[in-house]
């Protein structure tokens, strides 16, 4: 079983990799990608504790585009994840993750929901961390100003809610050239949860490689679409869970993969 979505504790995953590798371990799977958002911290600890388990793990990372002030997700696979201008792009974005939690922090005090985020400004500042709303959504939580991360997103930090504060970031564009002059391919993550068919042609005529057809949040009739799509414009699909371990992203382990078919035309092409 092949799950190329998967996050830990270097972004907004709840498991260590150690804690990961083990889960993955147990539910089955063969073939994974560690993809925390905007760093790609885990992927060496990833690649030994899986090789010691007999699995392949891929060096993968998600990250965040915007345009028109809309959040466009980038799958990047196969990269050189010591590549010093992609470490140099992704140590950028982490800075614009850490100015928008301080925002978001300031927005919830105004209106009278604060919350401590200074142990999450300490992980920010270590080495390859990478922090985003899904913690701050913890923080309320945590503070008693919602029940669950569920409520924290559709009342106060989702699009359009009192708290929502517009990700500052790179065009797709840029992110395809910075994933391709790392050796890697890129995929559009998750569409149907982004609702931006409109741009995946012009995404696909700027180097866009893969769509995400399978994916957690996917009904039917999005994979059918992404699929029909993928091979009208000569794109790869990949999948995964989009695992988190925690209840804001993803289902169990082995639920969603990536059919062993659409690896292998990956795998042929990369050979």
């Amino acid at each position: 079983m092949i799950d190329l979505h998967l996050h830990t504790t270097a972004s907004d995953g709840y498991y260590s990799p150690e804690q990961l590798v083990d889960r993955v371990f147990l539910a089955g799977l063969q073939v994974i990608s560690i993809t925390d958002h905007d760093t790609v911290a885990a992927t060496e600890p990833i690649k030994q504790l899986a090789e010691a388990r007999g699995l392949l793990a891929i060096s993968g990372t998600e990250i965040t585009a915007v345009d028109h002030n809309q959040d466009i997700h980038m799958l990047g696979y196969f990269l050189d994840h010591q590549d010093e201008a992609l470490e140099d792009f992704l140590a950028d974005q982490r800075k614009y993750r850490i100015a928008r939690i301080e925002m978001i922090a300031d927005r919830l005090s105004e209106l009278d929901l604060p919350i401590d985020i200074s142990n999450l400004l300490a992980k920010a500042h270590q080495p390859g961390n990478s922090v985003g709303r899904p913690h701050i959504a913890q923080a309320m939580v945590s503070s008693g100003h919602v029940g669950d991360i569920h409520e924290a997103f559709d009342k106060w930090l989702g699009k359009d809610c009192p708290a929502f504060v517009p990700r500052t970031g790179p065009l797709p564009t840029t992110v395809i050239g910075v994933i391709h002059a790392a050796g890697g391919i890129v995929s559009l993550a998750h569409p149907g949860l982004t609702s931006i068919d409109e741009n995946i042609k012009e995404l696909q005529q700027a180097g866009l490689d893969a769509i995400e057809v399978y994916h957690s949040g996917h009904s039917v009739e999005d994979r059918d679409r992404y699929l029909a799509m993928a091979r009208k414009l000569g794109l790869f699909v990949t999948g995964g869970s989009d695992y988190h371990g925690n209840e804001h992203h993803g289902g169990r382990l082995g639920r969603m993969c990536l059919p062993e078919v659409e690896w292998n035309r990956i795998k042929q092409y990369l050979n």
